[in-house]
């Protein structure tokens, strides 16, 4: 049975949607919800409290999870921040998407179909708070000209390596911070505290009607510049902590006060949407960006030293990084509730990842989307009553790498060297490469990534100069540039 045999929707302002569950004679019938969808950068996998992590604490992401539905095989759309942001917005994959690196210039195409115009088609108000990462100032990337009302934060991923900026970026205008000079660590103006508060007021102006509160947040993405008297860097300054780092102290404290503070924020969210009467028609959804980055990796912490991609349960290890297209750079929390909607306490296996984000919001907003994307809506999963259809395969490529996804195999070719082929059924830490054994299932997912890949055309840079300005670096040093102890 098609979907729209059993799913009406109508569409337009105010108009709510009926869903006929398949397995049973009864009909629920929901207003539209209201969408949040926060997006948390290198968080990784297992660095939450609910998946066992001894150090790091999340009490507001795991109260999300036993809420609502937490998957277990959600992948990013990319294993770095621009390329896996514009897969989000575009449901495109990276043998498709405009953006499929992390230079400040590469940007949407003017013609590229984003969530967010998804959305307003269908009648909401919608907003961005933090880093957008598909195109700077100057290009044809900007968000306030792919379907955000307003979008908050930093417009390129480099102007956001530090939290005390000069000026922040609103609809394409600076927005100057008092006592900031751009210096990592020191500032009068914490930048994350004003994206925080706007997405807050966001909420509010908008609780009469379909909203779309876009949060990609910068933290706990390094360098971790944080105001004294922020009250998760008070909870975590003082623990005896050695990462193994020289250039500042206590960057490993500063690193889970982070993730702290994005848990509480996304509390005090879910305390206003309950403040606010409008908690049961509010999809949350909290979702890493890529794979954890091995911070403070060491010869005591081979796997950094918070340990990402590693279960503390199991001690199996999630092979590479950020910036790999094995399981380590792209396996991503993922966590959605919609209180009512989705059964609580859920965990799901089904494979997807972040293209399948746009024809879900559009199939609960009740409008289209583009002929053109790779994604396919998660919505059966989400609600039941139906049966899921799956992908064919998912693909990848990046930086001379590429990687295709076909149920249980992964097929991965390194920027020099051959093919490798793993079933993650049976290994998955993909460290037996089974290729020689399976040929002929590799050269099926070869084909597909030659099926899957086209030419790259990003966007258009119109104005080199301002979009270069806020891809300036900043005045001191990575952390990660910096000899270990």
């Amino acid at each position: 049975m098609e979907r729209r045999d059993f799913l009406k929707l109508t569409v337009g302002v105010g108009a709510s949607f009926c869903l006929h569950d398949t397995n049973s004679a009864a009909q629920a019938v929901h207003k539209r919800p209201n969408i949040v969808l926060i997006v948390l950068d290198e968080l990784g996998y297992y660095e939450l409290s609910c998946m066992g992590h001894p150090l790091l604490e999340t009490p507001n992401i795991d109260r999300l999870a036993k809420e609502g539905m937490r998957f277990t095989q959600m992948l990013a759309g990319a294993p770095v921040c621009a390329p896996t942001r514009c897969c989000l917005m575009t449901g495109k994959h990276l043998g498709h998407a405009s953006v499929r690196r992390n230079p400040g210039q590469e940007a949407l195409r003017s013609e590229d179909v984003t969530v967010a115009d998804v959305l307003r088609k269908a009648g909401y108000v919608t907003g961005g708070f933090g880093k957008w990462g598909c195109g700077g100032r100057g290009t044809t990337g900007v968000p306030e000209k792919h379907g955000f009302d307003v979008f908050f934060g930093y417009y390129d991923q480099v102007h956001a390596h530090t939290y005390f900026p000069a000026y922040l970026i609103k609809n394409s205008q600076e927005v100057p911070l008092k006592g900031n000079t751009g210096a990592l660590y020191e500032g009068e103006t914490f930048s994350h505290q004003l994206i925080f508060e706007e997405a807050m007021k966001f909420i509010r102006d908008n609780k009469d009607q379909p909203f779309f509160c876009y949060c990609p947040w910068t933290p706990p993405h390094g360098v971790w510049g944080l105001p004294e008297g922020e009250p998760s860097w008070q909870k975590y300054k003082d623990k005896q902590w050695d990462a193994g780092y020289s250039i500042k102290e206590n960057e490993a404290q500063r690193y889970a006060a982070m993730v702290h503070m994005d848990d509480r924020q996304i509390g005090q969210i879910l305390d206003l949407l309950e403040e606010l009467k409008i908690d049961d028609n509010t999809l949350v959804i909290v979702s890493g960006d890529n794979g954890g980055h091995l911070y403070f990796q060491n010869e005591t912490h081979p796997h950094g030293f918070f340990a990402p991609n590693v279960d503390p349960k199991t001690g199996q290890v999630f092979r590479g990084q950020k910036g790999l297209l094995y399981e380590g750079g792209l396996r991503i929390p993922f966590i959605v509730r919609w209180s009512g909607k989705v059964r609580a306490g859920m965990v799901s296996e089904h494979l997807g990842y972040f293209p399948d984000i746009m024809p879900t919001l559009a199939e609960l907003a009740g409008v289209n989307c583009p002929a053109d994307i790779d994604g396919i809506s998660i919505v059966p999963t989400l609600l039941g009553g139906h049966s899921q259809k799956n992908h064919k395969y998912l693909y990848w490529e990046f930086n001379g790498q590429t990687a295709v996804r076909c149920g249980h195999w992964k097929a991965y070719k390194p920027r020099k060297g051959e093919w490798e082929l793993y079933d993650l059924s049976e290994d998955i830490e993909e460290k037996k490469n089974v290729a020689a054994q399976h040929r002929a299932k590799l050269e099926e997912m070869i084909g597909y990534a030659n099926e899957a890949h086209e030419p790259h055309v990003p966007g258009d840079v119109l104005d080199m100069e301002l979009c270069m300005k806020d891809h300036q670096k900043t005045k001191n040093p990575k952390p990660w540039e910096q000899r270990r102890r």
